[in-house]
């Protein structure tokens, strides 16, 4: 790891708050990433505070959020971020072999079409940089502009979160391995 992370008493008061607040979280504990982001504590508070809503208050199911989560770590090749994204996908019930086509870079079958429609926006995004207009037009009708949004601010979000990551080299805990090559 290339940064030296700080224990809640080396923090600034400003740091500490910002510690503090996601503690008290639905998370319960601070997301890896947010330690880094305290080098700017007013940046890691509104980070902190967008990912939380990201991670629990969206229109989407668990499964739908962690499909976009995870179609966002693999494009970044983000290791620490596939570990954690990968048990919170399964446990919010998205089908195993999804999860191992996007591992393998392989467009997965789905039987859901929303599903497959966040799939594609994260996809295009991360690719091509924007939406198809029809991408675009079938994204609003079958998770309207909310559900859209939403995707469009979870790929964000993840994507600021791998970068965090893989810059700092945050190691994958107690010795795991990553999946990802």
């Amino acid at each position: 790891m290339r940064l030296k992370l700080l224990s809640p008493d080396q923090m600034s008061d400003d740091q500490r708050a910002t510690y503090d607040e996601s503690i008290a979280s639905k998370r319960g504990s601070p997301p890896p990433p947010m330690m880094a982001w305290l080098a700017s504590p007013e940046m890691a508070r509104h980070a902190t505070r967008l990912g939380a809503f990201l991670r629990y208050d969206t229109m989407l199911t668990p499964a739908l959020s962690e499909l976009a989560i995870l179609v966002t770590a693999r494009h970044w090749t983000a290791h620490f971020e596939w570990y954690a994204h990968k048990k919170m996908a399964l446990d919010g019930g998205l089908d195993p072999a999804i999860i191992e086509d996007i591992k393998n870079r392989r467009t997965p079958s789905f039987e859901d079409p929303k599903a497959r429609v966040i799939y594609d926006v994260a996809k295009s995004l991360h690719e091509a940089k924007g939406l198809s207009q029809p991408l675009y037009d079938e994204a609003t009708r079958l998770l309207g502009e909310r559900g859209l949004v939403e995707v469009i601010g979870l790929c964000g979000y993840y994507t600021m979160v791998s970068m965090t990551l893989n810059a700092y080299e945050f190691p994958l805990p107690g010795g795991e391995v990553s999946e990802l090559v």
